[in-house]
């Protein structure tokens, strides 16, 4: 069943270097579809994981401040939860720039990181962390359990739907967990996605789209069982699960997972009503967008934008805009500056540009990040800009 169809994009963290403007790009379609058996949203797969993924990765979770609170406060609640301690073995899949290990290390607890980019496990290697740069699935499971890495913890965050055979990613968890190890995922909550249109989270860096009893079916089919979940903020409304082996359940299930599945069911995520209007949605906040773009720049407005997020290369190549109607992005991560966005080709520029240019608005492109953006860039009401948002409508402010 048809989910969303946003056209085509390259992919969305595969930022140009001005040496790329003058060769063509990559755009693959980008369109989402539903199983009506299994409900799992997929996107229609054109591009590899490999080619996604590459040495040159730009995206560094640590330029996040409140992602780094985040990953803090995870840490001391699971340590405390699970009586972690130097004893124990971590292993955190995707680590990135080492974000999380960081908190992990600083509590003398052994622990690993799994990542394929080689550019964020450089950068978490600085951090005295050690990574295995591969990508996690059922071989590299084996491979590290030969080589003694048996997890108490296991901890994959925003990776569960950035891959392409899920199958094979979960049962790597259930092959290297301890028997009685705990691994936890946070993604995304599709429910989330679909009640405010946040149609921008649709990337070809998204694999999946993902609900609690999705997730739960899968993770029984390899191996693990569910037994707890937390509802989160971050990203625009996420989950974080709590699964354990199968063949090694000590843990009762608590409430809060027959409660959420409940809910899921009531919403009517499993029927194709559910899906039906999204891509109305979509083209609504897409056309209110290009109406006060064009509006600004017929009443002579200067409009630039905030962070190079992959869901802002998806808002901007869905609706066709480029430089003459967004100047430039400000981004504060040194390996996407001087670069250019993908697809619209706008300019990444640092956060200096913006006292230096004075823009009238400032659209933030990570509304997820609304609260820490609005707080660190509020000097720009001094000459009187505005910022503005797209997604879940178009909202301007103050």
């Amino acid at each position: 069943m048809h989910f969303v169809d946003l056209g085509a994009a390259p992919a969305s963290n595969a930022y140009l270097s001005p040496e790329d403007l003058n060769r063509p790009e990559q755009w693959f379609p980008l369109r989402v579809l539903v199983c009506t058996q299994c409900w799992l949203v997929q996107t229609e797969d054109f591009a590899r994981h490999d080619e996604l993924f590459d040495s040159d990765y730009a995206y560094f979770s640590s330029y996040s401040q409140s992602w780094l609170r985040h990953a803090q406060a995870y840490v001391q609640e699971v340590v405390d939860r699970f009586r972690l301690g130097p004893q124990s073995k971590v292993i955190e899949v995707a680590a990135n720039d080492g974000y999380l290990l960081q908190y992990v290390r600083a509590r003398d607890i052994p622990c690993l990181g799994i990542e394929p980019t080689a550019s964020t496990a450089a950068a978490a290697r600085t951090k005295g962390i050690e990574v295995d740069e591969s990508f996690f699935g059922r071989d590299c499971a084996r491979r590290l359990l030969e080589e003694g890495h048996a997890s108490d913890l296991m901890v994959a965050n925003n990776v569960l739907a950035h891959v392409p055979d899920i199958n094979d990613f979960v049962a790597g968890f259930a092959c290297l967990l301890k028997p009685h190890g705990v691994a936890t995922f946070e993604f995304p909550h599709l429910m989330r996605l679909v009640e405010r249109a946040q149609f921008d989270t649709v990337y070809h860096e998204h694999f999946s789209y993902l609900s609690l009893s999705t997730v739960t079916r899968c993770f029984a089919r390899n191996g693990l069982e569910v037994f707890d979940v937390d509802e989160l903020s971050t990203h625009g409304g996420s989950l974080r699960a709590y699964a354990q082996r199968l063949d090694c359940s000590g843990r009762r299930r608590e409430s809060a997972v027959d409660a959420l599945l409940e809910r899921e069911e009531r919403a009517g995520m499993q029927t194709t009503a559910y899906y039906a209007s999204f891509q109305a949605r979509a083209e609504r906040i897409k056309n209110d967008l290009l109406t006060f773009l064009l509006r600004a720049r017929y009443d002579g407005k200067l409009v630039a934008a905030y962070g190079a997020a992959a869901k802002g290369n998806t808002l901007l190549n869905f609706a066709g805009v480029r430089a003459d109607l967004v100047e430039f992005v400000v981004d504060r991560n040194p390996a996407k500056q001087d670069r250019f966005m993908p697809g619209s080709r706008i300019p990444i520029v640092p956060e200096e540009r913006l006292s230096q240019a004075r823009p009238d608005y400032l659209l933030l492109l990570p509304w997820n990040l609304r609260a820490e953006l609005e707080a660190q860039l509020e000097y720009i009401g001094q000459w009187g800009a505005r910022f503005v948002t797209a997604v879940p409508s178009l909202e301007i402010w103050p």
